[in-house]
């Protein structure tokens, strides 16, 4: 299984993609055709000429999947998919009104490669209850793609000592995911990349603060290895 989880889609300072192209164009080797599944816009046109624009800088061609006749076989032919940011709870609802959910899975676990960025990245993980997103639509259940059996929160913020919010942070947040849930988390910072390449998790781009139920959350640098996390 190959699988290329995102925090952002974009970094401050850069376009579309931009801190991330040299990651993916590595990933994605000699693969030049790319399905995009843009589920977690509204805009389905706008955002596919947007990734369109973006991959064709790098050489890759890519198809919308909500241009096929038959979004299950779009799936099925594809050399590799990526699901791009936006809301996860529209993203992974549409994701089960399409019936897609297992020819994805079944497509990625039979080793074509998977990029997620933001709502991408929650929607490959075991649920979307980390997301932080607004869940303004209902999907059938929290339950993703489970390509990987931990749970993400993407663009994760560390608390800030000087700030008078009172309300919850991202450490907080997670701390009560784990009062009802069991799932290590990985708060995926700005620019963090999660590369999976079989049995073999590395991190790239940024730092990640790991949470695991009852312990006390673990930092690891960009370039660590975190294979622990497929056990």
């Amino acid at each position: 299984m190959r699988v290329l989880l995102i925090s952002n889609s974009t970094q401050h300072g850069s376009g579309y993609l931009d801190h991330c192209a040299a990651e993916i164009k590595d990933f994605l080797g000699a693969i030049k055709n790319l399905l995009f599944v843009p589920y977690a816009l509204n805009d389905l046109n706008g955002y596919t000429a947007k990734t369109r624009s973006r991959y064709a800088q790098m050489g890759i061609e890519v198809e919308s999947v909500h241009e096929f006749n038959s979004v299950k076989q779009a799936v099925k032919n594809a050399e590799a998919i990526h699901i791009g940011g936006g809301n996860t709870f529209r993203l992974l609802k549409r994701l089960y009104d399409e019936g897609l959910i297992d020819s994805i899975r079944e497509k990625v676990k039979n080793g074509v490669p998977y990029i997620g960025a933001s709502a991408g990245t929650n929607v490959a993980t075991v649920s979307i209850k980390t997301t932080n997103d607004m869940p303004i639509v209902y999907p059938p259940s929290f339950d993703a793609l489970n390509l990987v059996p931990f749970n993400i929160n993407p663009h994760y913020l560390d608390p800030d000592p000087n700030s008078k919010h009172q309300g919850e942070t991202r450490e907080q947040r997670i701390m009560e995911f784990h009062e009802m849930n069991d799932q290590v988390v990985v708060g995926l910072r700005e620019g963090g990349i999660l590369r999976i390449e079989g049995k073999t998790v590395t991190l790239k781009g940024n730092s990640a603060r790991i949470f695991r139920k009852g312990q006390t959350p673990e930092e690891f640098k960009a370039g660590s290895l975190l294979d622990f996390l497929l056990r």
